[in-house]
């Protein structure tokens, strides 16, 4: 095929006529419109990237308004009532926080003894100051252990490492002491609000570990030495 061609142009002389090759013409044009002065009111990178965002927004609810019952008003009543569910949820189970490290000492830099951190407790409580009262029970609680030898004490020990060393010394109370641990990182450092509930556990798990008395008994004929273990009875 030949070479496509412009429209010939009469020149005003009357010679003949100048025809300009098509291609060329074209790329003229292009090389003349890509010149920045042509370009200077264009939208940004970002500005035509949030564009096809919102466009594609469009497209979605459009979509989805003519898929519910109802048409957009539908989809209003849909969307009203997501948000009152995580609105919910929200109120239920506090502010989302990254899983807390729990490194952090159960104890601060002044000893109390167990008897004042039940009394710290029992004053938090009195004023539904729940959140207090579980951390203060809880340190009660590790503290009266350790106040009877079955905990060393130890600065720095967290609640998690408290409750693993008492499991150990009183294995019957295992899994309420790890529950109790739990509880405690959780009001502490996962920032949940502690129930009355949480708190009234932690009671329960202090008076029956006051009542709780170690025994010792040999480990038996032919060790050597009078090796002493612990094992726990009721009162």
């Amino acid at each position: 095929m030949g070479r496509t061609v412009a429209p010939a142009l009469w020149r005003a002389d009357g010679e003949p006529p100048v025809t300009l090759p098509r291609d060329p013409a074209r790329e003229a044009a292009r090389d003349e419109l890509s010149k920045g002065m042509y370009h200077e009111n264009d939208p940004s990178l970002l500005q035509r990237a949030l564009n096809a965002f919102w466009k594609w927004v469009g497209k979605l609810l459009d979509a989805a308004s003519s898929a519910t019952p109802g048409g957009g008003l539908g989809l209003l009543v849909v969307v009203l009532a997501v948000a009152a569910l995580a609105a919910a949820l929200w109120w239920r189970l506090g502010t989302p926080r990254r899983t807390p490290a729990r490194t952090a000492p159960l104890f601060d830099d002044r000893p109390r003894s167990a008897a004042e951190h039940r009394a710290a407790a029992e004053a938090h409580a009195a004023q539904d100051h729940w959140n207090q009262a579980v951390q203060e029970r809880m340190r009660a609680v590790v503290r009266s252990l350790e106040e009877r030898a079955l905990l060393e004490p130890r600065p720095g020990r967290t609640a998690d490492e408290a409750a693993a060393e008492a499991g150990r010394t009183l294995p019957a109370h295992t899994d309420r002491l790890r529950a109790a641990a739990g509880d405690f990182d959780d009001v502490t450092y996962g920032g949940r609000t502690a129930a009355p509930e949480t708190y009234h556990r932690l009671v329960r798990l202090d008076g029956d570990l006051e009542r709780t008395r170690p025994v010792l008994a040999n480990s038996g004929p032919g060790a050597g030495t009078a090796h002493s273990t612990r094992r726990e009875a009721a009162e």
